[in-house]
């Protein structure tokens, strides 16, 4: 009999030990760590955003958006009407830095275009009662033309000045990545309204989309800003060649010309690796890990994390945990819970959050 306990104790720990109120353990260099779900039952989470007065607001790829308060969840009306084809539908949600006196969330989804579809923003009011989505209203689409269900990008990040970057995928037409005349394979700013900043880099050049603010991205599917305000993202690759970026203004970021990859084929891609004027990663990923959600930490619960990028791994089931001047992988978290993770993000307490899409739940990460 005691041997029997012995075994399943074993066994209890090599999954994750459970800890109190259904949360886990998972090790780490900052020791153990309590894995909590917040909630479960959601169908291909894809993104989510804090709110100031407690709960999250979370996205399914499907077109339903919810409110979740740790252990209830309720959906919300009004949502953008999206194009749920493959990688394509409801994806990302921001609540605005002045959500406490404006109550506006901004989305960014796929948006039907004829006989294809386009990432698109939008911008919407929630009711007091969080229950309703009102006076939602378009204010960016990309230029149509693309078709199928891949490479839609759709991470955005507020900066400071209020303005909005939103990543965009090439959506399988790689040479669009390298065409200033589309927005497909670039990172885009724009203002609240949708109207266009002044200072971006491309609005005076003739033939370009003035929303530009770099190119040649594959399918960013991460983006964060630092505490310095500069920029980040993580972009897949193909068959090798996820790429962590600092985005800058007006840089070319090399795809299809440049890449650590191969085609899924096994072909090479372009020129080679790098190219003069075509900008290098500052990480890349062979093996692909799948990249997608970023956030950069502050170091509230674990100051030796400060300023260190968190990545989810769709294909190894990992979060990665990136440092140094030189940027280097420098752990991998890893629990049972971390299967898919399409998005992750820091609490306003300092803990860690993440969607796993396989789990279809939110969890927390605290310290032990």
């Amino acid at each position: 009999m005691f041997r029997c306990l012995a075994l399943i104790i074993t066994l209890a720990l090599g999954a994750g030990v459970l800890a109190p109120f259904g949360a886990r353990a998972m090790e780490s260099s900052q020791g153990t760590l309590r894995v909590q779900k917040i909630a479960d039952g959601f169908n291909v989470p894809w993104g989510f955003t804090f709110l100031p007065k407690g709960g999250v607001l979370l996205t399914e790829r499907n077109g339903a958006l919810w409110y979740v308060k740790e252990g209830s969840k309720q959906q919300v009306r009004g949502a953008p009407q999206v194009a749920a084809d493959g990688q394509g539908g409801l994806l990302d949600v921001v609540a605005a830095r002045d959500f406490a006196q404006s109550r506006r969330v901004y989305f960014t989804f796929a948006k039907s275009q004829g006989r294809g579809a386009g990432t698109a923003v939008a911008v919407g009011t929630l009711s007091n009662d969080l229950s309703e989505v009102t006076d939602l209203k378009v204010i960016f689409e990309a230029r149509a033309g693309a078709r199928g269900g891949r490479h839609f990008g759709s991470r955005l990040v507020e900066a400071k000045d209020g303005s909005l970057f939103v990543t965009l995928g090439e959506r399988g037409d790689r040479p669009s990545a390298q065409d200033l005349s589309r927005e497909q394979g670039s990172i885009i700013r724009i203002l609240p309204d949708g109207r266009i900043p002044g200072d971006n880099p491309f609005v005076n050049v003739e033939g370009a989309r003035p929303a530009i603010w770099s190119y040649g991205h594959r399918n960013p599917q991460g983006l964060a800003m630092d505490d310095r305000g500069q920029l980040w993202g993580v972009e897949h690759g193909a068959k090798g060649g996820d790429e962590v970026n600092l985005i800058e203004r007006g840089q070319n970021y090399g795809w299809p010309v440049i890449s650590y990859g191969r085609h899924y084929s096994g072909r090479k891609i372009g020129e080679g690796s790098e190219k003069p004027g075509l900008k290098q990663p500052e990480w890349y990923w062979d093996p692909s890990i799948a990249p997608s959600g970023m956030m950069i930490y502050s170091g509230a619960l674990w100051p030796q994390w400060r300023g260190d990028i968190f990545v989810g791994s769709l294909k190894f089931d990992y979060i990665s945990r990136l440092s140094g001047s030189n940027l280097q992988e420098a752990e991998k978290l890893k629990a049972p819970q971390t299967g898919r993770v399409r998005d992750l993000r820091e609490a306003p307490d300092g803990s860690i959050w993440f969607i796993s899409e396989y789990e279809g739940a939110l969890y927390r990460i605290t310290p032990e």
